[in-house]
């Protein structure tokens, strides 16, 4: 397995001889202007350039779409990618959406696993900030609250836990025990919503992470790119140096990781 991590919460999985594009968000930096009811909303995103030209980014088999937020999919990977790529999507609408854009291999991945090749992935559930207070606001902002996980499982490869959006909750927890992966990438800058609110995973909750996995690689991503990010990779730096933690990554921006 090779993970190269391209910018914010996109990232290229080789697994089982096919290349996986997570989640493009290739727009140039500042492209568009920070999140409404968000910390920062003054500041432009993204913050910095890609790291490798769009087109090598989409040279893949298949795309997985966590969830349909501007910084995991963007109008420049609806013009950039092949219309007959296989897209997995989360839910229905998710998938009207992008066939509208005019792909034509759209599929929505199952909890209880779909096959692609000699590879099973397993949708996963996720909790994209508290529910009570953070779907509301994206209601009100005509964005969907929702957002997926993934596992990626075979016979020839280690099992691999992309988390997506989340806060730590049960269904982390469960997800873990039940698929005991030995690779989880997580998305840990903690953006925040105005009032203090976070949308995915801060410190304390990639603590929870290696205390439920303590055998597991842990790779941290959705890093110092969008405008309301409230941590930076120093300060995972220091939190592994602090913890004197062995399997844990923080990838720059077009670095690659082999498991």
């Amino acid at each position: 397995m090779k993970i190269t991590q391209i910018r914010n919460a996109t990232v290229i999985v080789e697994y089982e001889n096919k290349k996986f594009l997570i989640d493009p968000w290739l727009m140039p930096k500042g492209y568009m202007e920070g999140f409404v009811g968000a910390y920062n909303a003054d500041v432009r995103q993204p913050r910095v350039e890609l790291p490798f030209e769009i087109e090598k980014i989409v040279d893949v088999d298949a795309v997985i779409i966590t969830h349909l937020h501007p910084d995991h999919w963007d109008e420049f990977a609806e013009k950039n990618i092949d219309k007959n790529v296989k897209i997995f999507v989360q839910n229905e609408f998710n998938k009207e959406y992008i066939l509208k854009k005019g792909f034509l291999n759209v599929e929505i991945l199952a909890y209880e696993g779909t096959k692609f090749q000699d590879i099973t992935l397993f949708k996963t559930k996720t909790e994209h900030g508290k529910k009570e207070i953070i779907k509301p606001i994206c209601e009100k902002m005509g964005m969907e609250y929702d957002a997926m996980g993934v596992i990626f499982k075979s016979n020839n490869e280690k099992t691999l836990y992309i988390a997506g959006d989340s806060i730590w909750c049960n269904e982390i927890k469960t997800t873990i025990e039940k698929f005991n992966p030995d690779v989880i990438l997580l998305n840990a800058c903690a953006a925040m919503v105005l009032g203090g609110e976070r949308l995915i995973m801060n410190i304390d909750d990639v603590n929870e992470t290696i205390k439920t996995a303590p055998n597991a690689s842990i790779i941290i991503s959705h890093m110092d790119t969008v405008s309301h990010l409230t941590l930076t990779r120093k300060d995972y730096i220091e939190f592994k140096n602090k913890n004197n933690l062995k399997n844990f990554f923080i990838p720059k921006d077009g670095e690659e990781m082999r498991f």
